[in-house]
């Protein structure tokens, strides 16, 4: 189990670009990544995922604009956003899953403006 602090979230205007950050408080070695997002009134979602071997996956909506990478010698998690669009606006959590865990940061809202 590992503690996930969010940051680099804030106001963007349309277009532009936003690099979200997770610090874990332990090794992500064998961990499997995400970021997920939630809007107002709508249900978290998947928004990109690298497992612990580097493979990834989006969301369609997402695909070619966000950049998720991982650094296990720092703990770390990013996501580097472009093209951003206002329905992109949410909170967006770090996620760690490994053997039965389960962690989430608090989140990081970001928020685009048209």
């Amino acid at each position: 189990q590992v503690q996930l602090v969010e940051s680099g979230g804030g106001l963007v205007q349309a277009g532009g670009s936003l690099r979200l950050s997770c610090a874990a408080s332990g090794s992500i070695f064998r961990h499997n990544m995400g970021w997920y997002r939630q809007a107002p009134g709508k249900q978290r979602e998947l928004v990109a995922a690298i497992t612990s071997g580097g493979s990834t996956n989006y969301a369609d909506s997402v695909k070619g604009r966000f950049t998720i990478s991982r650094d296990n010698a720092k703990n770390t998690l990013d996501l580097q956003m472009n093209s951003l669009k206002p329905e992109d606006t949410a909170v967006y959590y770090c996620n760690s899953k490994t053997l039965g865990f389960d962690d989430w940061g608090q989140g990081t809202q970001v928020t685009v403006s048209s």
